[in-house]
């Protein structure tokens, strides 16, 4: 393992006052507030909550996506200001969105998908297609309030460029607010347009409505691969290979906790998936946080579950080459985390991580590396109270990381920018 910096909490003061709050308020949007925008900084970045206003719920260049206030609003300067929006009552329970390449907009609250491709001037419910191109609709719950997260996702970056053509895939992180909901992974080959089931997890037992017979259960009756959810989905373009991990542990039922490979065939439109690791909740293989970097696979670990006497769980950040990763013996320890850590980023070099707040030390942990795992700083950011961070998004034009703060693990709260030296 290489040379670690000493990891310590640090003390932030405030580097710079808010800028102006003209240009962002909105009708039913409130004014910035200057303590909000504060900039503070410590050895290696910058950082700052996301300013009083719309929920930014996902950013791409110069654009930024939020939700508010019954509306959903479209910025093209990165949050200065907010030039579109509309109404759309449910926005409180928007739970995903993405910025395509082509300027589209996909978005999602807890059943429902809706597309718009004119700056939100418009927008229309997505249904999703079956692999025999039938409708896949959402279950009808029992309770009208909890109809679970078909679509919610839990990593922050969801398309890739093959061979000139964009395309979106993604798994939805649920069951644990919301209602019990099936497991899927999802993709789009044209913009949004059409959204398809690229694979779906069998039926979990223990994640249904009670009193609901075996026979009715949610879920792909033909698969015995079951999990709780989807922690990530990422492409790896040295393999032409999507890989996928899933949460969480063996309730009786089976493992939950599985990495897949998949091979998508563009001619034919369809998909071959295989699973490659299924392990128990203590294994580094109970991960997230997949980046691929000059053809070597990085993840995080947020092993936990039972353990030994005198047994350690099996937790940091790890690299290796794609076909060793069922091998561990062939693994390198970049970070020997104390805590878990299943949300990760990799860009230009630098490796940005979060802790899980309710099995951290740390108020709100951020683990940083300048130099793609040589050295390694540790950050509280524990003016923010308990936080987990999650959803880390690429830098923005002006080179800002977007990073969602949770609430225990997963109850929206703020949002984080963060900006590297």
């Amino acid at each position: 393992m290489t040379k670690q910096l000493s990891l310590r909490r640090r003390q932030f003061f405030a580097a710079a006052a808010a800028a102006t709050a003209a240009g962002w308020a909105g009708p039913g949007i409130r004014r910035l507030r200057a303590a909000d925008s504060a900039i503070r900084e410590n050895e290696h970045f910058w950082f700052r909550l996301a300013p009083e206003g719309p929920y930014i719920d996902s950013q791409r260049d110069n654009k930024a996506f939020g939700f508010g206030d019954r509306k959903v609003f479209l910025s093209e300067d990165n949050g200065q200001t907010w030039t579109h929006s509309a109404p759309f009552p449910d926005a409180e329970n928007i739970t995903f969105s993405c910025l395509l390449r082509n300027g589209n907009i996909l978005f999602a609250t807890r059943e429902k998908l809706f597309l718009s491709t004119d700056n939100l001037k418009t927008h229309r419910e997505i249904v999703v297609k079956k692999r025999d191109g039938s409708d896949y609709l959402p279950h009808t719950p029992k309770n009208p309030d909890q109809p679970g997260w078909y679509f919610h996702s839990l990593d922050g970056i969801h398309t890739w460029d093959i061979d000139g053509s964009e395309i979106l895939v993604w798994g939805n992180y649920c069951n644990v607010l919301g209602g019990p909901v099936p497991v899927n992974i999802y993709y789009s080959t044209d913009s949004g347009q059409t959204v398809k089931l690229a694979y779906s997890f069998g039926k979990n037992p223990h994640f249904q409505e009670k009193g609901t017979q075996p026979e009715s259960y949610l879920g792909d009756s033909a698969n015995p691969v079951i999990c709780r959810h989807v922690h990530a989905v990422v492409f790896n373009p040295w393999e032409r290979a999507f890989y996928a991990c899933t949460g969480d542990i063996n309730r009786g039922h089976g493992n939950e906790c599985h990495w897949l490979r998949g091979v998508y065939d563009s001619r034919a439109d369809v998909w071959d998936w295989k699973v490659i690791v299924s392990v128990n909740s203590n294994s580094r293989y109970k991960s997230g946080g997949i980046n691929f970097v000059d053809g070597q696979l990085y993840w995080a670990a947020d092993a936990n579950g039972p353990k030994g006497t005198g047994e350690k769980h099996d937790r940091g950040i790890f690299r290796c080459a794609p076909s060793d990763l069922t091998d561990p013996k062939k693994h390198t320890l970049l970070f020997n985390a104390e805590f878990e850590m299943a949300n990760m980023i990799i860009e230009d070099g630098i490796i940005l991580a979060g802790h899980c707040a309710p099995a951290s030390t740390y108020k709100t942990g951020i683990a940083f590396s300048p130099d793609l795992g040589k050295s390694w700083a540790q950050y509280d950011l524990a003016e923010f109270g308990p936080r987990s961070p999650v959803r880390f998004q690429p830098k923005n034009s002006d080179g800002w990381f977007r990073v969602d703060l949770r609430k225990g693990w997963i109850e929206r709260a703020e949002v984080l920018f963060i900006k590297p030296k």
